[in-house]
């Protein structure tokens, strides 16, 4: 599990490589990964938007912005969290993921929280290293 707390905000990660949708054959690797979004402070805040810097194992980044998270913008007020699980797909059977979510308060300050970088792993990169 990976964690980074931001003004309060906690977010945790837990990624799982997910052989039932690789096919390693096809140089197509799959993560799943669970992210809990925990209010610790004491202002009620918005998760607006996501912005995902993907890098896979021979280093290609790719960077993803968007809306929300899994089509939703969940309000947490304080002592509230929010999880979900979300995938992604990489052409090499490592990489990492770092990221971060832009949130708003109720007083209508913005704000980044820091999603913590997480390794993508699966047993597929140890035999190619070897």
């Amino acid at each position: 599990m990976y964690r980074a707390v931001t003004r309060k905000i906690e977010v945790t990660v837990t990624p799982r490589f997910a052989s039932e949708r690789s096919s390693p054959g096809n140089g197509y690797y799959f993560w799943a990964y669970t992210i809990d979004i925990a209010n610790l402070g004491t202002e009620t805040v918005q998760l607006k938007t996501r912005h995902w810097r993907i890098t896979d194992g021979l280093g290609r980044l790719q960077e993803v912005r968007g809306p929300g998270v899994v089509g939703e913008e969940p309000t947490l007020k304080p002592g509230e969290s929010f999880e979900y699980t979300s995938g992604v797909p990489l052409p090499t059977p490592s990489g990492f993921m770092v990221g971060s979510y832009g949130v708003i308060t109720m007083a209508g300050e913005h704000f980044d929280i820091e999603v913590p970088a997480f390794s993508l792993d699966s047993s597929y990169a140890e035999r190619t290293i070897n």
